[in-house]
């Protein structure tokens, strides 16, 4: 009798259509794009930070100088105000971080158009009347094109938003006007918190986060629990091709709760 192999036993990944693997590659565009726009807006907001401490203290400077000029100057002998070459050095990186965020959100947006296309083509061919298998597990076509134009929304909203606060921040003279293009730069106030958890969803879905089943708990003996291979902040790799191996961690929540459409 011949022996098995070791290849024989290795159970073999589902073959996925195109349409399948370009879904499957959107999703991992997704995570990656997410993750340079949080890099960009960490950087941004260090730049806008340093913007608001040079004008608070500008003003402050001007207040004192002011006050020591009052009474021994008239209006045509105050000294003019200085160029603030370290402000604009700044002005410029905000400049330029803006630019490059522009050029993730019209990603975003070629990629909601792309899945539109895809749930268009899924449609066509079946035409018929049949109702389409999902393509991966439960999610019917439809909804990746929904998950991602709500998430291309948001972030254009956001991107607006910055576009206004580069345009005034260095301008304002009201201090408080100011602490609000800050807090509003960090927050994101158009990026919902719901924009993480339809992501993970979408990666769950396509297999990029893998769950695996643990013994049932005496806690919850209702269901058992569902732990989430995740990998670092390391950009996913596409359907198509090597991914290498990621240190990876765990994180618990309930399977009823995780699968909830």
């Amino acid at each position: 009798m011949a022996a098995k192999s070791p290849a024989d036993g290795t159970p073999r990944r589902p073959v996925l259509s195109v349409s399948a693997r370009k879904i499957k590659d959107n999703a991992a565009d997704w995570h990656n794009l997410m993750m340079k726009w949080e890099r960009l807006n960490d950087n941004g907001f260090t730049t806008a930070n340093k913007i608001v401490n040079m004008k608070i203290s500008e003003q402050f400077q001007d207040n004192k100088l002011e006050i020591a000029c009052d009474n021994s100057a008239t209006e045509s002998e105050k000294p003019a105000p200085k160029y603030n070459e370290e402000l604009d050095k700044c002005c410029a990186e905000l400049l330029e971080t803006l630019k490059h965020m522009t050029k993730i959100q019209l990603k975003m947006e070629k990629l909601s158009s792309t899945t539109k296309g895809i749930c268009d083509l899924e449609t066509f061919h079946h035409r018929a009347g049949n109702c389409p298998a999902p393509l991966f597990h439960t999610w019917p076509t439809p909804y990746f094109y929904e998950v991602s134009l709500k998430l291309s929304e948001m972030y254009k909203k956001e991107l607006q938003l910055k576009k206004t606060i580069v345009e005034e921040i260095a301008h304002s003279a009201d201090q408080d006007l100011m602490m609000v293009y800050l807090s509003s730069w960090l927050y994101q106030p158009y990026i919902d918190n719901s924009s993480k958890l339809l992501l993970e969803a979408m990666l769950l879905e396509t297999g990029h986060r893998q769950p695996v089943l643990e013994q049932q708990s005496p806690r919850h003996p209702v269901g058992r629990f569902i732990t989430f291979n995740k990998p670092k902040a390391e950009e996913l790799q596409p359907a198509i091709g090597h991914r290498p191996r990621t240190p990876r961690r765990t994180c618990q929540c309930s399977v009823r709760r995780a699968l909830r459409p």
